[in-house]
């Protein structure tokens, strides 16, 4: 496996920071197309909770967003130098009107600095259309597609309200991979949902890494479950429904699930970053940067 830091390293030659924006889209299982009320673990601003919001000009919203990393990073001697990259993460990036969307991906791109861009979906959502510019755009500008799995648990994605399954998974990196295979695919897994054992959890990763298997480059996330204020999760929390994972069972999940992955794997995330003014468990995970540091002397 690869760090995120020596894969960007090797694309850019340099440092790359992620500028969070929004689309200003929502989901099939929020719209009624699929479902409602999206994903249990869903807050009202989607996954896109340091976005700056959907109703932005995408240059504002990149000139805020690189304000944000440049409050990050003051201080730090030596590391503003770099480049960045357009990160569509809120909500589903791909699912709406594809003319309009395909503009503000070509927007974003447009902006100083900006040598890659990034779009968090849905397996179900990747239209040939937008695949099929997100592959044009490829051949001049790092792109990377994040797709969030979350389980290859079938009933856990009915439990969690997903509305997609393992084959619309598997089809769209099938499909991404025909299409462009320069694009760097990324997958989102969620350890400690509701029910899951840890066999559930680490046949998850199992699943991911043959669904990729022969690609030059992939990557994945990981981050546990947690619980925000205003969503189904937290009802379900706060009845006793659901329990989360304790810190060391957690960092015992990644070692393992570190261990399954092969050497052209990056890893993107070890752990999330959950919004510390809505969170409500597990409260360790609200300090990132202290899991990270005790994460990295464990492995």
């Amino acid at each position: 496996m690869r760090t995120l830091s020596d894969f960007y390293q090797s694309v850019f030659g340099c440092k790359a920071y992620k500028l969070s924006l929004d689309a200003g889209c929502t989901c099939p299982n929020r719209d009624g197309t699929k479902g409602r009320g999206g994903c249990i673990f869903c807050s009202e601003r989607g996954s896109g909770d340091f976005a700056s919001g959907g109703a932005k000009p995408v240059a504002e919203q990149i000139t805020q967003a690189k304000a944000l990393v440049e409050k990050k990073l003051r201080g730090r001697s030596g590391t503003r130098t770099g480049v960045y990259i357009a990160y569509f993460q809120n909500f589903t990036a791909t699912y709406g009107d594809p003319a309009r969307l395909i503009a503000l991906y070509r927007q974003a791109l447009s902006q100083e600095g900006v040598a890659g861009l990034a779009v968090a979906t849905r397996p179900d959502c990747v239209s040939d259309e937008i695949l099929a510019a997100l592959a044009e755009i490829a051949r001049t500008h790092f792109v990377q597609i994040e797709l969030g799995l979350q389980t290859s648990n079938e009933a856990t994605g009915t439990l969690i309200n997903r509305c997609y399954t393992n084959t619309d998974y598997a089809d769209a990196v099938r499909r991404i991979r025909a299409a462009a295979p320069n694009i760097h695919i990324v997958t989102h897994l969620i350890f400690g949902l509701p029910g899951e054992t840890e066999r559930d959890m680490l046949e998850s990763v199992r699943f991911v890494v043959q669904a990729n298997g022969g690609a030059c480059s992939w990557g994945i996330k990981l981050t546990s479950l947690y619980v925000v204020t205003g969503t189904v999760l937290c009802r379900m929390y706060e009845e006793g429904r659901v329990q989360v994972l304790e810190k060391a069972a957690y960092f015992s999940l990644v070692k393992q699930a570190l261990a399954l992955l092969p050497e052209n794997c990056v890893v993107h995330r070890l752990t999330g970053d959950p919004p510390k003014r809505t969170l409500v468990a597990p409260l360790w995970a609200a300090d990132k940067k202290r899991v990270l540091n005790e994460l990295r002397a464990l492995l």
